[in-house]
């Protein structure tokens, strides 16, 4: 892996650090489609903690570690340290099917947030989901984190209304505050053999943040990893994210996304003045709800 210089800055601000496509679940819509017989890829330990080096000197200052499942990897946890140790702030993006007493520790510490997705409150339908018997395991650790203090925001992806509604109303009544929505989205699983598609996109891809991915391709976003712009393993981070290669693929998303019908509240796309300036803005839906990682900055909405 090529070091970045000191001097190297790009306005990216946020990385999706996708560690890893080993999972314990099976979900029927995973967008990259992880599951039990995943791996790791071809980032070790030391690529990732050279890369959230580069990351820090380009002035990134949020991560979020998503996969997969995160927690599964086994240097995860050195590498969240490592990113607490830059200044980042850190969510890890996690089913919550199983969480050690030394995640839960690091998950305490300063910076640190969670997110995860939750399908339903009835166990059998958020099951027929994930395709394991999740559930309880998944809400039990839902209220745990509530009870520990650590940050925490769900995210409900679905088709039907009322699952929907009833899903938010059993996380609001559990204590969870923020709550995003979005549609299912055929990219991975829920693709069912067709061509990825970039108008399924949420309109954020690339402005401002970017992902990379267990092989050490970087995207524009997780969603559009098929979409590379480039590797770690080649060049510095840095030289990628202001590169031409990721700027021409910008300009492919912004031409699909301006086909788009602009009546269709939908798919509606988030301009790009939106993102970075406030990723938490409201007119921005649906990239904030529709994003596996939200900076740990954003805040609750009323």
């Amino acid at each position: 892996m090529t070091t970045a210089s000191p001097a190297e800055r790009t306005t990216t601000q946020f990385l999706w650090m996708d560690l890893t496509r080993k999972c314990q679940l099976n979900c029927t819509h995973c967008y990259n489609a992880s599951g039990p017989e995943g791996d790791h890829g071809t980032m070790t330990r030391e690529d990732w903690l050279m890369l959230l080096e580069q990351a820090a000197e380009a002035g990134i200052e949020h991560v979020t570690f998503i996969g997969g499942e995160p927690t599964m990897h086994p240097h995860a946890i050195e590498i969240a340290d490592r990113a607490l140790a830059l200044k980042m702030s850190v969510e890890v993006y996690s089913n919550l099917v199983h969480v050690t007493d030394k995640w839960w520790a690091l998950l305490q510490r300063e910076g640190m947030s969670l997110a995860t997705s939750y399908y339903s409150n009835e166990a059998s339908k958020h099951n027929e989901v994930t395709r394991r018997p999740s559930h309880p395991r998944t809400r039990a650790n839902i209220i745990k984190a509530i009870e520990l203090g650590v940050p925490i925001r769900a995210g409900i992806v679905g088709d039907d209304e009322q699952i929907i509604a009833a899903a938010k109303a059993d996380l609001e009544a559990i204590g969870v505050k923020q709550i995003g929505v979005d549609r299912i989205r055929e990219f991975g699983r829920a693709r069912g053999g067709q061509e990825p598609d970039t108008t399924n996109l949420c309109g954020g891809c690339g402005e401002g943040r970017a992902s990379i991915g267990p092989t050490g391709t970087v995207s524009p976003c997780v969603f559009s990893t098929w979409m590379g712009v480039g590797n770690v393993h080649a060049d510095s981070l840095s030289s990628i994210l202001d590169g031409p290669t990721l700027a021409e693929a910008l300009e492919i998303l912004r031409a699909d996304w301006g086909k788009k019908d602009k009546d269709d509240d939908q798919n509606k796309p988030c301009g790009p003045d939106c993102v970075p300036k406030n990723p938490c803005d409201p007119r921005c839906e649906p990239y904030d709800a529709c994003r596996p990682g939200t900076p740990t900055t954003c805040q609750p909405r009323v």
